[in-house]
Order: structure tokens, then sequence, then C-alpha cells
């Protein structure tokens, strides 16, 4: 049998991108297949114009399958030129239209999602601050970037289930420690930040949490900076090694854990392969608090 030759593209910016690769790597040495990683940044056209050299590549070296997170659009176009080539499409953290169609098309091409319902995601993240704030109060919410699905509908779950007089004012970042930092530091540039009693900062991941904190640590002074840092602060990913460790060591009040799912998505692609059955058209994996909601002591 064809050793299967299976693509994971990756845009290695934060702790979950990583633990993607690693979980990836581990079903890729369990399913006995060769896995290439192909790192890309967080930039629409250059993600495209990796896929289209992929697909376009000679047949003797052209991948199986190719498993991507969207950085932009969920690239339909180059979807049916995977489909109608017999390669294998899965689309990571995010929910696709196209894909009901393709399959009817082409049935045994594996085509599909795996996903968090980031929703329900951002709806674990909306109790999480009404547990933390249960009479309200100002709510510091860095937002992952304005284009990405999963980063609109956590923000559509977290204000479905935040506290009613829960004010939210809105930073944007882009998934990285760094960017969030910098979204901090220009905010308090504007010195807006007197106008409201802030009593929580949340971030869509940990990654941008722990750089609101860093921010308010290094760009405050005095009682200004024990005040921020009194704050709880809360995010998503809840990797084992990173946002859960953060919530041990007491940078971070809690986290929504995320799991990788990479993994999953390469095992279901080889199965797919060797068995010529299509797997679920969107496969979704389970979002949790970390703590459990009902441990959190409110701050106010």
């Amino acid at each position: 049998m064809k050793r299967l030759n299976i693509v994971l593209l990756v845009v290695e910016n934060n702790d979950y991108q990583a633990e993607q690769t690693i979980s990836a790597k581990q079903a890729a040495h369990d399913c006995e297949i060769d896995l290439q990683v192909i790192p890309t940044e967080h930039d629409a056209v250059m993600q495209s114009q990796q896929v289209l050299k992929l697909l376009y590549s000679p047949a003797a070296i052209r991948p199986d399958g190719i498993l991507f997170e969207p950085v932009g659009t969920p690239l339909n176009q180059p979807a049916r030129i995977a489909a109608s080539s017999g390669v294998g499409w899965v689309v990571l953290n995010r929910e696709v239209d196209y894909l009901h169609d393709l399959r009817r098309e082409f049935p045994t091409t594996p085509l599909f999602s795996i996903t968090t319902n980031h929703e329900e995601v951002g709806r674990i993240q909306g109790e999480q601050i009404a547990h933390l704030l249960p009479h309200g109060g100002g709510v510091i919410y860095i937002h992952g970037p304005s284009d990405n699905k999963a980063a609109v509908r956590r923000a559509t779950g977290m204000q479905a289930t935040k506290p009613a007089k829960a004010d939210v004012r809105v930073l944007k970042g882009l998934w990285t420690e760094e960017s969030a930092y910098n979204a901090v530091g220009s905010w308090l540039k504007l010195n807006v930040a007197k106008d409201v009693t802030f009593g929580i900062v949340a971030a869509q991941n940990d990654a941008m949490a722990l750089g609101a904190r860093r921010a308010f640590q290094e760009l405050t002074t005095g009682a200004e900076r024990e005040r921020w840092l009194s704050l709880p602060y809360i995010g998503c990913d809840g990797l084992p090694d990173t946002g859960q460790a953060y919530v041990r060591r007491g940078l971070l009040e809690a986290t929504v854990v995320i799991p990788a799912n990479a993994g999953q998505a390469i095992r279901e692609l080889v199965n797919s392969k060797r068995t010529g059955q299509q797997p679920q058209e969107c496969i979704l994996t389970n979002a949790s608090s970390f703590p459990p909601i009902i441990s959190l002591k409110p701050h106010n």
C-alpha cells in the first residue's frame, strides 16, 4: 500500500498552533504516514499561494491531503481543485459552507472540517465573566482578527452570556502576545482608561491575555499598575503546559480549554483514504472551562 503523504499548513504564532503541530506529528507517527509541516505567516495571499503550489505540483509528489486553518477566506476555489484531483481537504477551526456540495460532487475524496464550536467557547468565557463580575463592570476584551470567523463567533457567544451590566471595551489583536501588548499600549496612550472602572481583562486566547497583562505591568506604574495587575485575566486555548499552567501560577484566573484537533483530523483523513468512507462533514470537539466555572470567586 502506498505510504500517504499529508501536508499541514500552520501559522506558528502562538502556543495553540505549536500544539497543533505536536498533535499532528504524533498522529502521523501512529498512522505510519509522511507528514510535511509548512509554516506560513498570518497572510491570506501567502497561504493561498502555498496551497496552489502544492495542488499544481507533479502528480508524483502531490500530497494526498492538505490540512490548514484559514487566515482569510476558506479557499473555495483551491478546495475544488483539491477535490477533483483526489487530494484530501481538511479545514481546521472553521465551518465552511462549500464542503456540502463538493462532497456530493466528489464522494471519493475526503473533504471535511474539524473545529470547536467557537460560539460555545465565547459563551463559556461570558459565563466566566458573569461569575467573576456578578455585579457588572468594565471588561477589556482582546478580540482576534476581524476577518476570522472563530474570533467573531467567540465574541458573539461572550456577548450572549456576559452580565447585562458588563461594559465591554474591545481592543484588536492578531492571536499573538505581542499584538495584545501593542494594542493595550496604544489604548493606554489615548487616556481613555479612566472613564470606566474595569473589573476584568478577557482575551480570545491565552497568548493575548498574557500580552495584555505584560503591557499593564510594564507600561504603568505605582497604584495604577497595582490596580491593573490585581484584576482577573482570562483567556482561551487552555493547553496543559501553557494556559492551564498560567492559571495554576496565578497569571490567569481562568481559561477555556480548546483541544488541539490536527491530530484527530489526520486520523480521520487517513482512515478515509484507506477505507473510502467520508468522515462527517463537520466534526466538533468540546470546549470546557478551566477551572470549572462554579469554582470561580467573584471579584466585585
